[in-house]
């Protein structure tokens, strides 16, 4: 049976600074991003919301075209009417039935005076809308630059860090499988929990990174003895001392030359 190799504290506190150098740079290259994903996505959102609504101005008008159509339709209907019932009222034998007739030429000379009125708001609203329609292709016009240029910095930006971003996270994952797994979930936890991400901090100038705390003298010599992981009373976050810190900045960095 293989004997289990103890870890060292040290070693932990090597490694659990090494995978903060890793996930900060992975912070650094989003950080370069910055609020551009976003930006993009809304843009491509609002542009095709103006595509929708000009497709649905454009039927709007398709119809008013249509709805202009049956109303000449129907004036050519009640003209050819009158001049029918015109005709009967030439050859009617009594009152009555002229005054019928009269009655049907006075309701479709209605029905026209009502269908050149329906026509004239017709082609106000046409007129409307396509001033509508002029306003939003101006307006599209105006946001589709405005993705052109942001999805190219974008890209550029991608097209600089993806590769290295990809193979960053590979290596926190793999960095993250050498430490033991309680100590990654208190590492994750504080780095969900601090607004910088830093979940392990080195001393520098008798405080934690990141914090004005002074850490008492005592501690300070815990931590440079590297015999148990310590963490600030004041933020949780794991302490290292500044000699560890500057010899693992030394190899990360290397490692981040060569991704």
């Amino acid at each position: 049976m293989a004997k289990k190799v103890e870890v060292s504290v040290e070693d932990r506190l090597r490694a659990l600074y090494d995978l903060q150098l890793i996930d900060s740079r992975v912070d650094e290259i989003r950080n370069v991003r910055g609020e551009l994903p976003l930006e993009v996505r809304d843009l491509e959102d609002e542009v095709e919301g103006l595509n929708t609504r000009l497709e649905k101005l454009g039927s709007n008008l398709e119809m008013i075209d249509e709805d202009i159509k049956a109303k000449k339709n129907l004036i050519e209907e009640a003209k050819a009417l009158i001049k029918k019932y015109s005709e009967q009222q030439k050859n009617v034998r009594n009152n009555r039935e002229y005054n019928s007739l009269t009655k049907e030429i006075e309701y479709q000379e209605l029905e026209i005076q009502l269908a050149e009125k329906h026509i004239k708001e017709f082609k106000v609203q046409i007129e409307q809308k396509k001033e509508i329609i002029s306003e939003t292709k101006s307006k599209l016009k105006d946001r589709q630059t405005h993705l052109k240029h942001k999805k190219g910095e974008l890209d550029a930006i991608l097209a600089e860090t993806e590769k290295e971003e990809e193979a960053l996270i590979k290596k926190s994952e793999e960095y993250q499988k050498q430490i033991d797994e309680r100590l990654v979930k208190a590492y994750l936890r504080i780095r969900n929990n601090v607004k910088n991400g830093l979940a392990v901090v080195p001393i520098e100038r008798g405080a934690s990174g990141g914090s004005f705390f002074t850490i008492p003298p005592q501690v300070q010599v815990e931590i440079a003895s590297r015999k148990k992981v310590i963490t600030d009373e004041h933020s949780g976050r794991i302490l290292v001392d500044a000699a560890l810190a500057e010899e693992q900045k030394e190899k990360m960095e290397k490692l981040f030359a060569k991704l």
